[in-house]
C-alpha cells in the first residue's frame, strides 16, 4: 500500500497540517477549548495507531474528521449541552445581584482564534469561518442534537457534499439531509442573543475607533464614556457565575460596586471566538504591577457594544492565549530619562 512509506516524521507532518481545522471542528462539537484539545490528540494517536489499515480509500483529511467525529460524539454521550449564563437563568436586577458559580462543564467556553481558525486566502470561507465560532452560534449549535451538530457543520460551515457527510456517518443522503433540515429549523426557532453581533474582518475604521474608545472608557473606569458605547440592552456575563445583567444602568451599577475592585484595569487585545477581546489585567496590591482577572469578548452591532463577555477562570484561559500571568508596573519614563 502506498501509504505504508510513509515515515513517521512524514506521518506527523502530515497529521499536524490538519490539527487547527481539526481543533475548529472539535470545539464547535463540543462547545469546549479544552475538550476540543483533547478530542483532536485522542483523534491523532488513533489515526497514528491504526494509520496502517488506512486504505486510501478516501483522503486522509477526510478520514481524520471521521475519527475526531466519533471522538466527539463518544464524548457527547454523557449529554451535557455547555451554555451561557442567558441561556439558563433569567436576567439578574442588580439590586438581587449574587455571584453564584456553576461547575466548568456547565460552560461554553472561550477559544483564540489562532487555534481553531485555518489561514484562508478567500475572505468569505474566512468570513463564515469567523461566524461559526462566535459565542451566539456557537450556544446554538450545543442546543442540537449531536449528529444534527455534526452534519450542520460539515455541510455549512465546512461546505462538505451531503454524499461526503453519508459516507462519514455511515449513513444515507436522505438522512444527511432530513437532519440537516431539522437542524436548520431548530436554529430557526431560536432568537439567540448576540447573533446580530456585525464584525468586519478586519475591524473597519469606525468599529476600530469604538473599541479605542471602549479600552480609554475601561481602563479610565469612566461610566459616562462607557454609558455612550453601550447599547441600551446590552448584556453582560461572567462565567463560571451564573449571574447576567441587562441594560446599561445594571451593567454600570455592577461595575461601580461589586466590580469596583476592577477600576485601574489594564487591557491587552486579543483575538478570541471571531470577536474582538481584550485579556483584563487588574491592579495586583500585593505583589504590585497586574494579574489576570478576565479574557474579554466583546459583541458589537450598530456602532455599539451589545455584548460584554467576561471568562474569570484566569488560570485556564490566559495560558491557552500565551498571556503571561502578571504584568509588570508602567515604568515612569519620564523618570528613567531624567
Amino acid at each position: 500500500m502506498a501509504n505504508s512509506t510513509a515515515t513517521p516524521t512524514d506521518l506527523d507532518s502530515r497529521l499536524e497540517a490538519h490539527r487547527t481545522e481539526l481543533t475548529g471542528y472539535c470545539y464547535r462539537m463540543l462547545g469546549s477549548s479544552f475538550e476540543a484539545e483533547d478530542a483532536v490528540q485522542d483523534t491523532m494517536v488513533r489515526a497514528w495507531r491504526s494509520y496502517d489499515k488506512f486504505e486510501g480509500r478516501s483522503s486522509l483529511r477526510s478520514w481524520l474528521y471521521r475519527i475526531a467525529t466519533n471522538v466527539c460524539l463518544d464524548m457527547l454521550t454523557a449529554g451535557n449541552k455547555r451554555a451561557r449564563p442567558m441561556d439558563l437563568t433569567d436576567s439578574t436586577p442588580l439590586a438581587q445581584a449574587a455571584l453564584s458559580p456553576r461547575p466548568d462543564n456547565t460552560w461554553l467556553e472561550p477559544m483564540p482564534d489562532a487555534r481553531v481558525l485555518p489561514t484562508t486566502h478567500d475572505p468569505a470561507e474566512a468570513a463564515v469561518a469567523k461566524e461559526s465560532v462566535r459565542l451566539a452560534f456557537m450556544a446554538a449549535l450545543q442546543q442540537l442534537p449531536a449528529k444534527q451538530r455534526a452534519v450542520l457543520i460539515l455541510r455549512e460551515v465546512l461546505a462538505w457534499k451531503a454524499s461526503e457527510v453519508a459516507e462519514l456517518l455511515d449513513t444515507s443522503v436522505a438522512s444527511v439531509n432530513s437532519a440537516l433540515q431539522r437542524a436548520r429549523a431548530t436554529l430557526a426557532e431560536r432568537q439567540e442573543p448576540g447573533a446580530e453581533a456585525a464584525v468586519s474582518d478586519p475591524l473597519d475604521e469606525d468599529q476600530q475607533k469604538l473599541l479605542d474608545r471602549y479600552v480609554a472608557a475601561f481602563e479610565g473606569y469612566d461610566m459616562t464614556a462607557l454609558t455612550a458605547l453601550l447599547h441600551e440592552d446590552a448584556v453582560m456575563t461572567m462565567p463560571p457565575f451564573d449571574l447576567w445583567l441587562t441594560g446599561v444602568r445594571d451593567i454600570t451599577g455592577f461595575m461601580t460596586t461589586l466590580g469596583a475592585p476592577c477600576a485601574g484595569s489594564r487591557l491587552v487585545p486579543v483575538q478570541v471566538n471571531g470577536l474582538p477581546g481584550f485579556a483584563q489585567y487588574k491592579p495586583d496590591p500585593e505583589k504590585g504591577g497586574f494579574t489576570p482577572w478576565a479574557v474579554q469578548v466583546l459583541e458589537i452591532s450598530d456602532g455599539r457594544i451589545t455584548g460584554f463577555h467576561c471568562f474569570l477562570d484566569t488560570q485556564r484561559w490566559f495560558p491557552l492565549f500565551d498571556l503571561p500571568l502578571h504584568l509588570e508596573a508602567e515604568t515612569d519614563q519620564v523618570e528613567q530619562g531624567a
